[in-house]
């Protein structure tokens, strides 16, 4: 069984990558964050009990379900909206505010140049934006096993898959990858 010691420090350990594999798959860092909190809530509450040991494949499993949840809530949501749609008016004066905005930005740039900086943030987008076009699957699996850190056999189980059928995912995703950033000039 878990302590709460070791249940809070899993979370902890798990935040920031449950996120970031959450905003490639449904593309909005809100709703990404609603669904990380809710997976976190289902784990505590439902498997605290279980041991520190199975904490990480539940977890992932139940990422995984919230996120498929998600989906199937928006497609729901789509089908009712269009019926309003009609009615909608662009609200042409919408409040944009400069300060909260400028809040945001990461000032620890520290002592790397300015050119240095943006070439890494190009960089570091493009990789995102290829990730965030790998077909679901593969996407799942290569964030799973290169982000997650998780094996072939703990992805396998999360998947719902064969340990194969991973090792597939994860190639195909790799060498798409590779073949989108060299055609964009960046080279390992």
């Amino acid at each position: 069984m878990a302590s709460e010691q070791e249940l809070t420090e899993f979370l902890k350990s798990v935040d920031k990558r449950a996120f970031k594999r959450t905003v490639y798959a449904v593309r909005d860092t809100d709703a990404a964050l609603d669904i990380v909190q809710d997976a976190m809530i289902r784990l505590t509450e439902k498997y605290g009990d279980r041991n520190a040991a199975e904490l990480p494949l539940l977890f992932q499993r139940i990422l995984s379900n919230a996120t498929t949840d998600w989906f199937r809530r928006q497609k729901v949501r789509s089908a009712v909206m269009t019926s309003f749609h009609s009615n909608d008016s662009a609200d042409p004066e919408a409040e944009f505010d400069l300060l909260e905005t400028l809040e945001s930005l990461d000032h620890s740039a520290g002592t790397e140049s300015a050119a240095d900086s943006v070439a890494r943030a190009q960089i570091l987008q493009a990789i995102e934006v290829e990730v965030g076009r790998l077909p679901t699957r593969q996407r799942e699996a290569f964030l799973m096993r290169y982000w997650e850190e998780l094996d072939v056999s703990e992805t396998a189980a999360v998947m719902g898959c064969s340990e194969g059928s991973v090792k597939t995912h994860c190639s195909r995703a790799v060498a798409a990858l590779a073949r989108a950033l060299k055609a964009k000039g960046i080279a390992p």
